[in-house]
């Protein structure tokens, strides 16, 4: 490990300040205030705030002119109660940090060290604190950034920890790693009337009935593939809860997922059309939109070369064939590979380790030192 024992301490009680204070996507601005000062500590180049959002970038300019890497790591924790009784568990309700952005940014956090001691030979590196990863708005926010402009990467990496498979084992795989998702918000409109007139109104019940089975039915399940396509109804809501009106609104929403985004887009076009037949069948007005979009997370190989050789020099024990990825879920930092060849690489969080969003997951420690050495090594071998 290129971080003596002290820093490495220093950097898991970082890691464990951060699981104490989650910040939910767009919320991010302690955490980023905290990253910051950490940051500065260790007399980088330049420091970009408030990126994206609250994002923050750090760059550690070489010697010469050279390429750009960037790596990145996520800031933000999700809107779940955290029911483990770890020493420093979550001390604001509601949040937890259950996905391990808290760990990913401690490995960052470790490059950073080490970075600001010895810089690179050539080119640069951009430590990249992203933002709202988890409602799929982050990656796109940070692009969309002026200030993006002058940090444009020549090659993204990033990782993800993954429980259920050996701790320190790593996949790695070109090709597509993460589905393509989409919320889908469908509001029916119709018009009230007395429960016991209710042909005087236009109510949505049966249109609401229809769609929730008809849009899960859209979805095949199949094994990942091309086709592969799910519908998933997660909320459904008819009228008040009162017994004398006959409802004349409603809304169902729905998380539509597939491999690529071609799919999700011949997807989308399906279900609408359906939403659309029904709605006008029904005499209704409708309203459709979207949120947490998330494009599909797709791998270069160019990237993930990088990658696996840096696994190789590290003597990590990796997997390319693994039938774990692609991944159903879904990670916003495919859109990096728009800019440049991007890859991310998955650490085993330990096979019986509590599962990612659960509410008694938290991110092994000993998981910092290997992925840093791993995104340094493929830095070093860039950029000497």
């Amino acid at each position: 490990m290129f971080l003596t024992d002290g820093e490495l301490s220093e950097i898991k009680m970082f890691r464990r300040e951060l699981h104490r204070n989650p910040e939910v996507s767009g919320e991010e601005a302690k955490t980023a205030l905290r990253v910051t000062e950490v940051l500065s500590t260790t007399g980088p180049d330049q420091i970009v705030a408030g990126i994206g959002g609250y994002g923050v970038a750090a760059v550690y300019e070489g010697v010469t002119s050279g390429p750009t890497i960037m790596i990145r790591a996520e800031l933000d924790g999700l809107p779940i109660e955290e029911i483990g009784d770890i020493p420093h568990r979550s001390t604001v309700p509601g949040r937890g940090h259950l996905c391990g952005h808290d760990g990913h940014m401690a490995i960052l956090m470790a490059l950073a060290k080490r970075l600001g001691r010895r810089r690179p030979a050539r080119g640069r590196v951009v430590l990249m604190f992203q933002p709202a990863e988890e409602n799929g708005a982050g990656a796109a926010a940070v692009l969309a950034d002026p200030k993006f402009a002058s940090l444009t990467p020549d090659m993204s990496l990033s990782l993800h920890n993954f429980p259920g498979i050996p701790l320190g084992h790593v996949l790695l795989k070109e090709g597509p790693v993460n589905c393509a998702s989409r919320g889908m918000k469908v509001v029916l409109k119709g018009k009230t009337s007395h429960a016991s007139y209710p042909e005087q109104g236009t109510a949505p019940t049966f249109v609401l009935a229809r769609l929730l089975g008809d849009l899960t039915a859209l979805g095949n399940n199949r094994p990942l593939g091309p086709d592969y396509s799910l519908v998933t109804v997660t909320h459904a809501r008819l009228g008040e809860p009162a017994f004398g009106i006959s409802p004349g609104e409603a809304q169902i929403w729905a998380t539509l997922r597939t491999l690529t985004d071609e799919a999700m887009a011949a997807l989308v076009s399906r279900a609408e059309q359906l939403v659309l037949t029904e709605a006008k069948a029904g005499r209704l007005q409708v309203e459709i939109s979207y949120e947490d979009v998330f494009h599909q997370c797709y791998n270069s190989a160019e990237a993930v070369a990088v990658l696996l050789r840096a696994l190789g020099d590290e003597g990590v024990s990796h997997d390319e064939t693994s039938s774990l990825l692609p991944m159903k879920a879904s990670e916003d930092f495919g859109l990096f590979r728009t800019v440049a060849p991007a890859a991310m690489f998955f650490l085993g969080a330990g096979e019986d380790h509590p599962r990612l969003h659960n509410p008694d997951y938290d991110f092994p420690d000993e998981l910092i030192a290997t992925g840093s050495r791993v995104f340094m090594r493929a830095i070093r071998n860039i950029l000497g």
